[in-house]
């Protein structure tokens, strides 16, 4: 008995078998492997063994007999013939409440030089599906964000999922800062995709700062990285929210930006062979955004949520392009930066009258949508008659309502004016606005 004993003991300490092919071509940064035709599938992990090491990849299409691969890093050393070993399983990573405070990559890899991470009891798969839509719960109360133009025009629920659609230089990056320090929550996960290098520590140093650290869980692929990897990156910041959500926490999940993501996911698709379709745009793209953004939201009853908001970069200042307007239709509203507004000096620049929440007017109480209301009338009156009125072709006591909107325009337009270290409250923000419209009265 001692003998099967060990016998079995040693059986399953053995791997099981390992299918391996060789690389049969290189163009640009696709490889293709032969050798792995009936075991390997679309999301298979590839290890290259390369001159210069080992490259990881990932299968993105199959070819016959041919698996198309992409590499998570540079294929530097990667030559005919070359070993590629498949990985059984798809990828997941282990996060736990250690992982706070820390830095990570899209393979979910420590790259803040404290150490290795401490590995939570339960893998979580990096790329999964949504909670079922007839079993989660619903989005949850007011959260305050502190950010005064937010809280009264374009509230925040628990579980929702809000856009920040803004072109470039327009503040976008500074809002999101400003979210990340000053938003309600019990853990923030955030997702720099594609952003610039130089700008990850500023954002961690400087605008996230060691309170706003200790709470979160950062997830960097910057831009010089491969497409692979920022697709990952992406996934990768989902996961880990989803980690903590089936804790039972409240989770804020930041994404900057989801454009980036549909470019990595652009520039896989046509590697692989996809057809461009808008504006070179692969038919992938506008398949994956919804099974990105889904996952962000309410959880399970017992479970959490996510509170989702993914910066939208909008390709030269066109707030219908293609990503901009399939995004916009699958969250819970959107908030709209101008450049017209950050030129005249107002930060954030959110322009109110093309921003929504949908989850208005019910996370309100009646007396400050009534305030909200009043002030967005007052706000649409005049951005209809601010060009006569600066030209001087509008004439005092033509109209009272223009008058009044004249009046009290430049007096929320300052109100809503906040600096990066601001912080701002719902109930001030709704006093003050209401004193503004008692006082015309």
């Amino acid at each position: 008995m001692q003998t099967l004993a060990s016998a079995a003991r040693a059986i399953r300490a053995l791997e099981p078998d390992r299918r391996f092919g060789r690389v049969v071509a290189v163009r640009g940064a696709l490889i293709e492997v032969e050798g792995l035709m009936g075991a390997a599938q679309i999301g298979s992990r590839v290890t290259i063994t390369s001159m210069s090491g080992k490259v990881e990849t990932e299968v993105t299409a199959l070819d016959r007999d041919v698996a198309l691969c992409l590499p998570f890093s540079d294929p530097q050393g990667v030559g005919l013939g070359a070993r590629a070993d498949l990985s059984a399983g798809q990828l997941s990573i282990r996060p736990s409440a250690g992982w706070l405070g820390r830095m990570i990559d899209g393979l979910g890899r420590p790259v803040d030089g404290l150490g290795p991470l401490p590995l939570g009891a339960d893998p979580q798969p990096v790329k999964s599906l949504p909670p079922a839509a007839a079993h989660r719960t619903r989005v949850g109360a007011r959260v305050e964000t502190g950010v005064r133009a937010l809280d009264c025009f374009v509230p925040l629920c628990r579980g929702q999922r809000l856009g920040l659609f803004a072109g470039s230089g327009v503040g976008k990056s500074v809002l999101l800062s400003m979210l990340a320090r000053w938003t309600q929550c019990d853990v923030a996960v955030i997702g720099l995709i594609g952003e610039r290098g130089r700008e990850v520590q500023e954002f961690i140093e400087d605008d996230l700062g060691p309170e706003g650290m200790a709470r979160s869980v950062v997830v960097v692929a910057t831009s010089d990285e491969p497409a692979l990897m920022r697709r990952q990156a992406a996934w990768t910041t989902l996961a880990v929210a989803e980690h903590f959500r089936d804790q039972g926490l409240d989770v804020l999940c930041l994404m900057d930006s989801v454009t980036r993501f549909a470019m990595a996911q652009r520039e896989i698709g046509l590697a692989s062979g996809e057809p461009p379709a808008t504006k070179g745009y692969t038919p992938t793209v506008f398949a994956e955004l919804p099974r990105l953004l889904e996952r962000a939201g309410p959880g399970l009853p017992g479970q959490g949520s996510i509170t989702g908001l993914f910066t939208v970069l909008v390709d030269g200042d066109d707030h219908n392009e293609p990503v901009a307007d399939a995004v916009r239709g699958i969250l819970d509203g959107h908030v709209v930066m101008r450049r017209a507004i950050a030129e005249r000096g107002r930060y954030p620049a959110i322009d109110l009258l093309k921003s929504v929440s949908r989850t208005l007017p019910h996370c309100l109480p009646e007396d400050q949508n009534e305030t909200r209301v009043a002030a967005r009338r007052l706000l649409a009156t005049y951005g209809d008659m601010e060009e006569m009125v600066r030209l001087g072709a509008y004439k005092a006591g033509s109209n009272p309502d223009v008058d009044r909107a004249v009046a009290l325009a430049p007096a929320i337009e300052k109100l809503l004016g906040q600096g990066k270290n601001e912080q701002g409250s719902a109930a001030d923000g709704f006093a003050a606005l209401a004193a503004i419209l008692e006082e015309a009265e």
